[in-house]
């Protein structure tokens, strides 16, 4: 089962909210709607969606204040819908945060066209790259996230970017050393002890979810994923 990048719906207008996940589905992305407007940013952690459709008139508090507070947490990409045109409006959206601003009514194809330019934007022009591994195993190289039967693995940072080499490189072997590289051109430091832990954490991890090996060791040389 493929994954499809998530986009969360925040728009208390029932109708509207439902032919937006219709056609969302027919783009071929994932679906979900706000359903609990006193707490928006909880329901946008517990739902880790690629890109936020937002309205500003929401209950209890508008667009922009939730916008704001995703803001302190995340860099989501966020698009405004909203039947507010006034420029006080755009410029408020822009200063919270906001990506982009569409004008309510609107064609569905202009709302697709920038919703796939922010997504390319966002994610480095990668968003349907995807590799393909084990059985039932893929690796989105956009989103450095890997999932198994369409759910995705929790992986820590060093993990995800041990893996993502891996990945990457299949099936070619990548050397300690290069796995070493790779943590240090982040923020992090390595020794050759810890990248061992590292790596055998995350064989473990993999071996439990997916029922079996997805990375091999080539005595002497590195590490490798078919």
């Amino acid at each position: 089962m493929d994954t499809k990048l998530k986009l969360m719906i925040i728009e208390d207008d029932a109708a509207l909210a439902r032919e937006l996940c219709a056609c969302l589905a027919k783009w071929q992305y994932e679906a979900v709607t706000a359903q609990n407007f006193e707490n928006l940013l909880q329901e946008f952690m517990d739902e880790k969606p690629q890109l936020v459709l937002m309205d500003i008139n929401l209950p209890y508090h508008d667009g922009f204040y939730w916008c704001g507070k995703i803001r302190q947490i995340s860099k989501v990409p966020i698009i405004y819908i909203s039947s507010r045109g006034g420029d006080r409006d755009k410029i408020t959206a822009v200063a919270q945060g906001g990506d982009d601003y569409v004008e309510k009514p609107f064609h569905m194809e202009l709302l697709k066209a920038k919703i796939e330019a922010l997504l390319r934007r966002t994610y480095e022009y990668k968003v349907t790259e995807r590799l393909f591994l084990s059985a039932g195993l893929s690796f989105d190289s956009a989103l450095q996230s890997l999932y198994f039967a369409g759910n995705e693995i929790d992986l820590t940072k060093s993990e995800r970017r041990l893996f993502a080499r891996l990945a990457q490189n299949k099936p070619d072997v990548v050397t300690r050393d290069e796995l070493m590289m790779e943590l240090w051109n982040t923020d992090e430091y390595v020794t050759d002890a810890a990248l061992t832990t590292i790596i055998s954490r995350l064989r473990s991890k993999l071996s439990t979810v997916c029922g079996e090996d997805v990375i091999f060791t080539k005595k002497g040389l590195g590490y490798f994923v078919k």
